[in-house]
Formats: structure tokens, sequence, C-alpha cells
């Protein structure tokens, strides 16, 4: 009998491993992940990176991706509950696939970046809301620098930041217009800071399969110095970057594990 039992238990241990199989083959652009407890990572064929949160009555959804067919099927078949999708930015690469979602939350200042095709409803945050899913309460923080509207979202329970590229991944964009002042940047580096002495101990970015990990306040602190480096006229010396995207001749600027591109015909005025 005990055998039997066994038997049955293991086919059916193996038929649930099929059908989670089977749900998730679908998806061949995007591989899932559970990174932590009520934590999912999405990470697209085309390197970029969705979040999901998940509490106790609604789930949050960080960034959309560009190339990910069906996503709110996916997201669907991880979590059953009510889904916010939030991007922290307006760039394709983070809100690609906002058109398979009815409506969107985000920083009013990103608005201009926003493709004008998306017919869904259109919900903006500022700097201190808090978004409740239920046990779990999301903070939403407004880092400007590499977009206008850029923002960061902290669980503090779980000591989390989700920073889409505010911070960047190994290296941050600061060439792209609408352009903001350097200092700028540098002012959002130092909020993140006292936010980390402050219990986020873990930034997750938004282009995760660089790096395969979170990072700490010393990448940001990193970030920071270069930035400041650069206005002072003490950083290292600038390379032509490889790709000509945002302006004609963008530059970059390595140290340590902190890289800034930059558009150099506007670092004079950005030093403010």
């Amino acid at each position: 009998m005990k055998t039997n039992q066994s038997f049955f238990a293991l086919l059916l241990c193996l038929g649930c491993c099929f059908f989670i199989n089977c749900q998730y083959s679908q998806y061949a652009d995007v591989t899932t992940t559970q990174l932590e407890d009520n934590l999912w990572i999405l990470e697209g064929s085309d390197n970029t990176t969705m979040y999901l949160v998940e509490g106790i009555q609604k789930a949050l959804l960080i960034d959309t991706g560009t190339k990910v067919k069906n996503l709110d099927s996916l997201i669907s078949h991880i979590t059953r509950k009510p889904v916010m999708v939030v991007i922290t930015h307006a760039h394709d690469d983070h809100a690609g696939n906002i058109k398979y979602f009815p409506e969107i939350w985000m920083h009013p200042d990103d608005t201009v970046l926003l493709k004008k095709s998306y017919k869904g409803k259109i919900n903006f945050l500022r700097d201190g809301d808090i978004l409740d899913l239920g046990g779990t309460q999301i903070e939403v923080s407004h880092m400007p620098g590499h977009t206008p509207g850029s923002i960061v979202l902290l669980d503090w329970k779980a000591g989390n930041c989700y920073s889409g590229d505010a911070f960047g991944a190994n290296h941050v964009w600061l060439q792209l217009k609408p352009l903001s002042p350097l200092q700028t940047y540098i002012n959002s580096c130092r909020k993140m800071e006292k936010l980390m002495d402050a219990g986020i101990s873990k930034v997750y970015c938004g282009h995760y399969v660089y790096i395969k990990k979170p990072y700490d306040k010393s990448y940001i602190t990193a970030m920071r110095e270069l930035a400041e480096a650069l206005i002072n006229n003490t950083a290292p010396e600038a390379k032509p970057y490889s790709s000509k995207v945002g302006c004609a001749n963008p530059m970059f600027v390595t140290n340590g594990p902190a890289t800034i591109v930059f558009d150099p015909d506007n670092l004079n005025h950005n030093k403010k």
C-alpha cells in the first residue's frame, strides 16, 4: 500500500512539474526566477529586466521590458492577485510593453518620453507616495538624472530598492535628452546614500543581467564621487563612448565600479 502511495505521489509531483514547465514554455523570450520570498525577476531576451513584488492583497510589476509577448498573461501565471504596473522611467526598454495593461503609474516628469500610442490610464506618482500591497508597503522616491522623472521603489521591510536606470548597471547614461544638470544626479546619489544609511541594503537595478546581484551602498557612493570629479575637473581621462546614443559625441569616464556616459557639449553648463 505504501509503495502504491509513493508511486502516485511521484506521478503527481512529475505532473505538477510538467504543468509548470508547460505554463512558461510559451514565453521563450523571457526567463522568470524567484529571487526572494514574494519577489520574482523577469529577464527579457533583449537584456531588459522586470520585477514582480507580491503582497497579501496586490502585486506590483516594476517596468514592462520591450519584447515580452503577452506579458499580462505571464504575470497572471505567477500571481492571481490584482497587479499595479509602475514604470521607473519612460524609456522604451522599461515601458515598451505597457500596451498589455489598462493603466500604469509613473512620475509626471517623464510623460514627455512616453509613447503617444498608449491608450490606457496614466496615474502619476510623487516623491514619498506609498503603494500598499497588503502587508508590504512600497515607497516612491524621485531620483532624477538619467531622466527627469526617474523613480526608485523602496521596500523597507525587505531592505530592497528597485532602481530602474537611476544609477545604471555598472554604467549610467546621462547623455540622453532631456538633459539634467549633473548636480541633479549627484543630489540623487546623495539621497540614495541616506536611504541606505536608514535601512535599504540592496539595490536591484534595471538591467540585472549585467551584474546578477544587487548593489550595495559602495556602488552608489562610487557613482556620486565620479560625478563630483567630473564637475571639479578631477575625473579620469574621458574616452569616446562606443555607441553614439543620445548625442553626437558621447564620452565616458570610469573609476572603480562606476562609469558615467555624458554629453561633453552639455557638461560645462551642467556644472551648477
